[in-house]
C-alpha cells in the first residue's frame, strides 16, 4: 500500500477521544494532556510511514489509543515514588537514606501548608534568625554553645573550610583523604573552598608529631574527618580527637572535627562499632563539629554544624551561609525529631531509623517463617523460604557495620531473578530487592512490620496483572 493510501487510514484526533479508552483517561489526567498525547503519537505514525523501509499496518482505532493511553500513563506517573526497602540497607542513599518519625512528618505537613514564623519572633514581631527553630535543641543535645544547618554535610565542610581557612592551610591526615561518591572527594572540597590541603602522616599510620611537624606559619586548623565508608585494618592508628584538640590549642589553632554520619547516642547497643558521638567531640574541646541529618540522627537532608559561638557567627555572616542554608521544612523535621530525643528510649521507639535497629533478630525470623508461605502460595513463585543473612546499616557510607537479619529467599516460577526484581521495583506499591545466588531477597531487617502485608499483596498483584496495564510496567 502506498504511503499517501496509510496516511488516510490514519485516525483523527476527535476519533480517538471518543474512543472508550482515552475518554475515561480524560477524566483521569486531563483533555490537554490526552490531546497533546494524541497528535503528538500521530505525528510519529505518520513519520513512520513517510520514512518506512519495509511494510507498515496501521493499527485500529482501539489498537492507537491504548498505545496512546499507555505512554501517557508511563509519562505522568511521577518517578520519585514511596518504595519499600528490601534490600537490608537500612541507610540507602538512592532510596532517600533515613524515614521520618511520625511527629517529624506531622510537623512538616502542618508548616508546609501554613506560613510559618521561620524569621519572625512572634513576641516582638521582629525580625529573626531561622535557625533559632532548633538552636536550642541543638545546644541541649550537643552541649554546644551554638549551631548552624545548611542544606547537607558536604555543604557545612565547604562552608567551614571557606569561612575559617581560605588561603591558609588545613592540616589532615593521609588516611582521611576520603571520597563518599558522588564526585565528593575531600581534597577537591578543599580546593573549592580556597583553603589548602596539608596532608600528613601516612595512609595508615598518622602521629600526633606528624601534626605537630607539619604546623607553621599559615596553618588554619587541624580537621579530622571521620572515614565513614571504607575501613583501614591491621597495622593503623591516627590521634583521637582529643589529642588533636590539644595540639590545636597549644599553637593557637582551631580543630575541626567532620564526623560524618552525627549519632546523638551509642550506637554500640545496636551492635554498631566506632561512630563518633557529638556531645563527645564537643566534650574532647572540638571547637566545630560536623555532622549529618539524615544518618544517624535519623531526621530530614541537612548538614549540622555546632561549636563555639564565635565561629558560628563568623559561618553564618559568610556569603556561602545563605546559599547553603534550608528552609521551614528542613527546619520542622528536625526540630520534631531532636525532641524525640529528650529521652533514648523514646527515641528508639520513635524515630524509623532506630526502630529498625533495634528490632530483635528473633522478631526479623518469626516475621519471614511466618510471611514465606504466604508468599510462596502465588502463582508466580516457584519457592519462598526463610533464611538468615547480614544485612548493613549504610552502603556508600557506613558499609561495614553488618547486622544480623533474615530474609525471604525467593526463587520466581517462569522468569528469572532480575525480571522478577524488576517486576517488584515496578509494581505497587514499588518492593526494591537484593539479588543473590539467583534467588530475590527480601531483607526484613529494612521493612518495618506494618508493610507485611504489602510485600504479599504486591506479589499477589503481579499474578493478578491488570493486561491494560502499560508494557513498561512490567
Amino acid at each position: 500500500m502506498k504511503p499517501a493510501d496509510l496516511l488516510h487510514r490514519i485516525p483523527s484526533v476527535t476519533e480517538l477521544l471518543e474512543s472508550p479508552r482515552l475518554r475515561s483517561l480524560v477524566d483521569r489526567v486531563s483533555h490537554n494532556v490526552v490531546v497533546a498525547g494524541a497528535r503528538s503519537f500521530l505525528d510519529e505514525l505518520r513519520d513512520q510511514i513517510r520514512n518506512r523501509t519495509e511494510n507498515i499496518q496501521v493499527p485500529s482505532v482501539s489498537e492507537i489509543a491504548d498505545l496512546i493511553a499507555n505512554r501517557i500513563l508511563v509519562g505522568e506517573r511521577t518517578a520519585l515514588r514511596p518504595v519499600i526497602n528490601a534490600t537490608g540497607i537500612l541507610l540507602h542513599t538512592g532510596l532517600g537514606r533515613a524515614c521520618l518519625a511520625e511527629v517529624a512528618v506531622a510537623a512538616l505537613t502542618d508548616i508546609a501548608r501554613n506560613y510559618a514564623s521561620l524569621e519572625m519572633d512572634l513576641a516582638s514581631g521582629h525580625r529573626s534568625n531561622r535557625v533559632e527553630a532548633v538552636a536550642s535543641l541543638l545546644r541541649q543535645r550537643t552541649g554546644a554553645e551554638a549551631s548552624l544547618v545548611v542544606n547537607n554535610n558536604a555543604g557545612a565542610t565547604i562552608l567551614a573550610l571557606a569561612a575559617l581557612a581560605a588561603g591558609r592551610e588545613v592540616l589532615v591526615s593521609r588516611g582521611q583523604l576520603i571520597e563518599i561518591g558522588g564526585s565528593y572527594r575531600l581534597p577537591d572540597v578543599m580546593a573549592a573552598s580556597g583553603a589548602i590541603l596539608r596532608e600528613v602522616g601516612t595512609t595508615n599510620i598518622t602521629h600526633a608529631r606528624d601534626y605537630e611537624q607539619a604546623i607553621g606559619d599559615s596553618t588554619a586548623l587541624l580537621m579530622r574527618v571521620h572515614a565513614s565508608n571504607f575501613r583501614i585494618v591491621g597495622f593503623a592508628e591516627t590521634p583521637p580527637i582529643a589529642e588533636l584538640v590539644t595540639i590545636a590549642h597549644r599553637h593557637g589553632l582551631l580543630c575541626l572535627d567532620d564526623i560524618g554520619s552525627g549519632a546523638l547516642l551509642d550506637f554500640t547497643r545496636f551492635g554498631c562499632s566506632g561512630e563518633p558521638n557529638v556531645r563527645a567531640s564537643i566534650e574532647a574541646g572540638a571547637d566545630l563539629v560536623l555532622f549529618s541529618g539524615d544518618k544517624l540522627l535519623g531526621g530530614p537532608q541537612c548538614g549540622i554544624l555546632v561549636g563555639r559561638q564565635e565561629l558560628l557567627d563568623r559561618l553564618a555572616r559568610h556569603p556561602l551561609a545563605r546559599a547553603l542554608r534550608v528552609g521551614k521544612l528542613t527546619l520542622s523535621a528536625l526540630a520534631a525529631t531532636l525532641r524525640l530525643y529528650h529521652d533514648e528510649a523514646q527515641a528508639v521507639r520513635e524515630v524509623p531509623l532506630l526502630q529498625l535497629l533495634a528490632a530483635p533478630v528473633e522478631n526479623l525470623k518469626n516475621r519471614a517463617e511466618r510471611l514465606a508461605p504466604q508468599i510462596a502460595h502465588e502463582s508466580v513463585i516457584e519457592n519462598a523460604e526463610p533464611v538468615e543473612d547480614v544485612a548493613y546499616l549504610g552502603g556508600g557510607s557506613i558499609p561495614d557495620q553488618a547486622l544480623p537479619t533474615w530474609c525471604i529467599a525467593i526463587t520466581p516460577a517462569s522468569r528469572n531473578a532480575g525480571k522478577f526484581a524488576k517486576e517488584l521495583r515496578l509494581g505497587k506499591p514499588a518492593i526494591i530487592p537484593r539479588i543473590q545466588k539467583d534467588r530475590v531477597l527480601l531483607d526484613l531487617r529494612s521493612v518495618f512490620p506494618h508493610q507485611d502485608i504489602d510485600l504479599v499483596s504486591a506479589i499477589a498483584a503481579l499474578a493478578n496483572k491488570n493486561p491494560e496495564a502499560p508494557e513498561s510496567e512490567t
